[in-house]
């Protein structure tokens, strides 16, 4: 783990070394006053030597002018490197984000993503930067301060010394509770981030159904929890300071009452005395410093700890052979392919079907029975592991995922816009693309002329997941994405079931339009929008258990014949027996 740290400070060596060398100065520095003071109490002082007073007085004043330099430098540029290194952090989990498969985003709230991604990387940035600092500034301090203790007394200073293995046992004992209590806080800071990013974001249908109270409630347990992961981090930190804290103290003790012994028996000098306690100052402030550094170094680790659990989640992977998919026809085939979600039941049981090219595909049938699932298996959002799906006689599997997706355009019930313009929604179905052809997408779409209406035309920003958009404008963006991606291969996942009948037709005109010319798979309710479809096959709890045209199937008075006579009121007495007999 300290390998994969470390590496985050390789681009910024050259201020990491220039930051170590000030942090360095900055704890030789600070050696020198007592030093001076020992010679002045011992030297110019009896023996008036008032000049060397003066130049012994600048010499410390010039000393700490550049010290102060040094930490302005420790403090800026120290500082930046650990912001960089959070930001190169924050850089690569980002971009593994997006290649972790979908189960990944299935078993983690997006609130607590949110959480690794701020929090941790801070109290990261926060270790990178003082970790080295501390350790170098307060370690030389106390080998600089041992050093010069022994020139003053080898047997007061070793006496000193003799409580340093205290200090060491009670921190290695303090410190494992020290880190359980702070990994059980940022669990706990990701929880409540990840329950208010649900209630904000459900803060219409909490107001819809007017449930604010038991949003409130909810929020609190979360909070509570978090209150009490805090205590015990900080009953864990506050045994471990204040224990440590007092064991630093008796050396002063230890100093008052070995070094008055020493001064009564005539074995030290009142000069040296006096620098000896000036300097076990400069011994006992690096030792704080890096009880200190315990807090943040906890912080730091577990928050790295963290980093790692998702740097170390197992990415989508192509074969090693994996050949880029081009010039796609678009035929689709399911050869025996079983699949369920980790490990529930299988949703689809050995199911095989075939869609030619420039086909209509719909699949139809109660819900959980399997359709989205057959959508989300073909772009390879999740991988088949029983079975075998081709398109154009590959196996998906030999093919790279990023071509294949490439080559397939999705429109879904839930549609997802960004916090953007128009234009740059529409562009996310192909970045490149010329504002002509953006209009002339959005033409196809059937939503250009409502957006000349707006102030700001196509620059004009919808709002969180297109919120300032209708249910049908919103769907006809995403058409337009989909047109200006042009793919060979279309999936429409119940496109246009949340819209009322008058938008659907019009929506409806915008997806046949978009249907032309490439293979697509319509997954639908309203038994209505797929009348046309070339084929129409009926799955049922992961099985395709009817098959054929409209007409074959209504005439063949199955399940389908009884949904579409649900559907349209005819015949329910012999409808329902049909649907219960199935």
């Amino acid at each position: 783990m300290l390998k994969r740290f470390f590496s985050y400070y390789k681009p910024h060596r050259l201020v990491f070394a220039l930051d170590m060398f000030a942090a360095l100065a900055v704890s030789m520095i600070g050696i020198v006053y007592p030093i001076i003071t020992r010679a002045m109490l011992n030297d110019y002082i009896p023996q008036k030597e008032y000049v060397n007073i003066i130049i012994s007085g600048g010499i410390v004043l010039a000393l700490y002018i550049i010290k102060m330099l040094l930490n302005y430098f420790i403090q800026y540029q120290g500082h930046m490197v650990g912001v960089k290194m959070q930001a190169h952090m924050r850089r690569d989990m980002f971009k593994h984000l997006q290649t972790l498969p979908y189960k990944f985003y299935d078993n983690n709230e997006t609130g607590k993503i949110m959480s690794r991604m701020t929090n941790d990387l801070n109290d990261i940035s926060e270790l990178a930067h003082h970790g080295p600092e501390n350790v170098i500034i307060s370690g030389i301090s106390i080998i600089a301060a041992f050093v010069y203790l022994m020139t003053i007394n080898v047997y007061l200073t070793l006496i000193i010394f003799v409580c340093v293995p205290i200090l060491l046992i009670i921190s290695f004992l303090v410190r494992k509770k020290m880190r359980d209590a702070f990994m059980e806080s940022r669990k706990a800071v990701a929880q409540i981030n990840a329950a208010l990013e649900s209630s904000i974001s459900g803060i219409r249908v909490t107001k819809a159904f007017t449930n604010s109270d038991s949003e409130k409630e909810k929020f609190e347990r979360g909070n509570q929890a978090f209150v009490e992961a805090r205590r015990k981090a900080f009953r864990a930190m506050g045994v471990f300071h204040s224990t440590s804290t007092f064991v630093t103290e008796i050396f002063n003790v230890v100093v008052l009452i070995a070094g008055g012994l020493f001064l009564y028996a005539g074995k030290i000098e009142f000069g040296d005395y006096t620098a000896f306690i000036v300097s076990i100052n400069v011994f006992l402030a690096p030792v704080r410093q890096l009880i200190m550094f315990m807090e943040q170094y906890q912080n730091g680790v577990t928050g790295f700890k963290r980093f790692i659990e998702i740097m170390d989640t197992e990415s989508e992977k192509d074969l090693e052979n994996a050949q880029t998919l081009e010039n796609v026809k678009g035929e689709i085939r399911f050869e025996n392919v079983t699949y369920g979600y980790g490990e529930e039941k299988n949703v689809l049981h050995n199911l095989s079907l075939t869609v030619n090219q420039g086909d209509v595909f719909a699949l139809v049938g109660p819900s959980g029975g399997g359709k989205t699932t057959v959508c989300h298996l073909i772009p390879r959002f999740y991988e088949v592991e029983h079975g075998t799906i081709y398109v154009d006689g590959k196996d998906i599997k030999t093919v790279t995922a990023q071509s294949l997706r490439k080559n397939i355009g999705i429109v879904q019930q839930d549609v997802y816009l960004f916090n953007a313009s128009i234009r740059e929604n529409i562009l996310y179905g192909r970045p490149d693309a010329t504002e002509e052809e953006i209009i002339e997408a959005a033409k196809r779409a059937n939503i250009h002329e409502y957006v000349q209406t707006l102030e700001k035309g196509y620059d004009t920003v919808i709002g969180e997941r297109g919120v300032k958009l209708s249910g049908g404008q919103k769907q006809r963006l995403s058409i337009a994405r989909v047109f200006l991606k042009n793919p060979p291969i279309l999936i429409l996942d119940e496109a246009t079931s949340a819209l009322d009948n008058t938008t659907e037709i019009l929506i409806q005109q915008s997806l046949d339009e978009l249907c032309k010319g490439r293979t697509t798979i319509v997954v639908a309710h309203r038994l209505s929008t797929v009348k046309n479809a070339n084929q129409i096959a009926v799955v049922a709890q992961g099985k395709i258990v009817e098959q054929g045209t409209h007409e074959q199937l209504v005439d063949k008075g199955g399940i389908y014949s009884g949904l579409y006579k649900l559907q349209f009121k005819q015949d329910d007495g012999e409808t329902l027996k049909i649907l219960s007999k199935n």
